[in-house]
This record gives structure tokens, sequence and C-alpha cells, in this order.
């Protein structure tokens, strides 16, 4: 079997690491790492490739940076002629970026079987990019490997094929769990030993200057009492540069982006973590630590309900009182969703294993 993966960005790269060692491991498996260049510099790109294990890219499409428009049409156009040429007999994609759904409609377009890793997921917030390409992907997909029993609840109601999904467990907290060893290793470092570790990088939360103006001020209040380590997005490094905003309080420290390790080693320590990424929710659940995050609704819902989790939304009062609750050892406690157990792309394979691709192929030729 012919297998090509396709990712884009920091978060699809800890997906398909796991997904792709466990392939390597079965016979008669041919494997294609195709690279969008969505994400493309060293820090965002090549040493998570190296931390995790991950050969090169194949194939690197050189995309950039972009509007959401131009980055998916140079995906299409680039991706088209790969599929055409090496004749895939499944694509896997993952999570919810451009590169996502972009490989999804080539895909589609070219009768070839597609996979969707982390299917399912909904904030039910349509004015998120990522929404309409979570919805899309999953609307075209064949096989919709779940995270979470929600995710198969949601794919039910939208019409999609109960033999299409498969529940398979989070393969993040693969990647997490094979990592944290090696984390711990790093965990001797200048770092205090209590902080709060932040995390915003969404246009909706960072390209709005008067509100990442308050939060700023916030955090540097945060910090009187607990030292903030504030790794920055290249996104939000540039919003805070043409703002001409600094960090004012002297335990407030704003650093550069971190490869995957060195930020886990971070994570793992953290006393309380704000943040807006997705990826961040699961692993903090996981974890067991504390987590504000700044959104007003999730595609994760199972960390607040289940996790350690709390949507705190853009309200700098609604995370000065929950930073409060964690000071004063009022934190929520949380469990691990099940199937969270670094099994997940194992389940895959089995899936991939007992799946007639042929079958998928003759159903999309019909």
């Amino acid at each position: 079997m012919n297998i090509h993966h396709v990712v884009g960005a920091r978060p699809n790269f800890m997906k398909l690491a796991p997904v792709y060692r466990a392939l390597s491991e079965c016979d008669g498996i041919r494997q294609t790492l195709v690279h969008t260049g969505q994400h493309y510099d060293f820090n965002m790109s090549d040493v998570f490739f190296q931390q995790l294990g991950l050969p090169a890219p194949d194939i690197n499409l050189q995309v950039g940076s972009g509007s959401h428009a131009q980055q998916t049409a140079q995906i299409i156009s680039r991706f088209e002629p790969i599929v055409a040429d090496h004749k895939p007999d499944l694509v896997l994609v993952y999570g919810d970026v451009n590169s996502t759904v972009a490989a999804a409609l080539v895909c589609a377009k070219l009768h070839v079987p597609v996979g969707h890793v982390e299917a399912g997921l909904r904030s039910f917030d349509r004015t998120m990019p990522e929404e309409i390409n979570r919805v899309v992907t999953d609307q075209i997909s064949d096989l919709l490997f779940t995270p979470s029993s929600d995710g198969n609840d949601n794919l039910a109601r939208e019409g999609v094929a109960a033999e299409k999904v498969h529940l398979v467990g989070n393969v993040m907290i693969d990647t997490l769990v094979e990592m944290l060893p090696r984390a711990a290793e790093l965990a001797a470092t200048n770092a205090p030993s209590r902080y709060a570790l932040v995390t915003l990088h969404r246009p909706s939360n960072v390209d709005d200057v008067v509100w990442l103006e308050q939060v700023l001020r916030e955090l540097s209040e945060i910090s009187a009492e607990l030292p903030v380590l504030f790794p920055v997005h290249p996104r939000t490094r540039q919003r805070l540069n043409s703002a001409a905003l600094n960090a004012r309080g002297c335990r407030l420290h704003l650093m550069d982006p971190l490869p995957y390790l060195d930020f886990l080693a971070l994570l793992t320590r953290a006393t309380v973590v704000i943040t807006d990424s997705g990826g961040i929710q699961e692993e903090t659940t996981f974890l067991g630590i504390p987590c504000l995050t700044v959104r007003e609704n999730t595609e994760r819902p199972i960390t607040a309900e289940m996790g350690t989790n709390i949507l705190v939304g853009r309200s700098i009062p609604h995370i000065r009182r929950e930073v409060q609750k964690v000071l004063s050892g009022e934190s929520k406690a949380g469990k691990i969703p099940p199937l969270w157990d670094g099994h997940a792309a194992e389940r895959i394979v089995k899936v991939l294993a007992g799946t007639r691709v042929m079958a998928l192929q003759a159903g999309r030729a019909q």
C-alpha cells in the first residue's frame, strides 16, 4: 500500500509522528511524506522533524505564508500533480489547518481515498477558519479517525456514515507520552520553580492590539506573584513590534518560539498555563496542569468537561480570578479522557490493515 502523509504546520507534525512510526513497522507499506511548507522557519518546522524522529520530507511544496485563500489555492495547485504522478492508494491528512483541507480537496477530485486523523472536532463557530477546514475535510474523507466520542457524535449528526468513523484516541497524546522522558532530561533549566506559561497566536486575539496591550499589562501584574514565561509566536511578535508593545513586569519573560522538547520541558513543570492553542488544552489535560484557554469556545470540549481546561474567553478579570484560584490551591481537578493512552496510532494502523483500499477507490470513482 502506498500511503502519502500531508502536513503543513507544527501541530500536524506531532500528530504525524506516531502514525508514521507505527506504519513503518508494517510490511508492504510505502510511505511518502509531503510537507506543504505552511510553517517554514526552523523553530516552527525543521527542528520539529528532528526532535520527533521524522525523516526529512520526501516532497516540500514550499508554499509559505499568505492569506487563507492564497495558501489553500497554492497547496491545491502544487499538490495535484504530485497525486496524479504518484497515484497513492491513500492520503492521510492531519488536524484542521489549510494544508489539511487543500489536500483533501485534491484527493476528492482525483478519486483518491482520504483518511482524516483528528476528525469530528467542532467548536460550532464558523468564524474560525479552522472550523471550516474541519467540516469540509470530514465531509469528503473516506476514513475518519476521532480522538474522543464527541467527535463521533458530531459526525453522526452531520450525516457521515458510521462505517467511515473510527474512535481511536488522541495521537497528540501518543507523541506526548513518547517524548516525556526526553523532556524530563531537559527539565534542569534556569526556569524558576513555579511559573505561568503563556502562548497566544490566534489572529482573533493577537491582531486586536488594544486587547493584546491589556493582556500584557495583566501578565505583568501576574508576574509580581508568579513569574510568567511567554514563548512568542512569530505572528504575535510581529504585532507586538508593530504596536511598540513591551513587557513591563521584571518577571514577565518574552521568549523566542521553542522546539517541541524544550517547550514540553517547560509545560510539564508549569504551575498554570494560559493559552489559545488547541493542542495545549489536550496536553495539559493529560498532565493534570491547570489550563486557562483564552477563547470563547473550543473544538475540544472534552478537555473542559473532563480535564483541567477552563474557558476564560477574552476576559481579563476572568483570567485574573482563575490565576488567583490556582495560587490559592483551588485549581480545577480533572481526569484523562478514554483512549488518551499513547496507543492511538496503533489503533489507526489496525483500521488501515483491515481496510480494503480497492473498495475505497471504487467508492470514490462512482
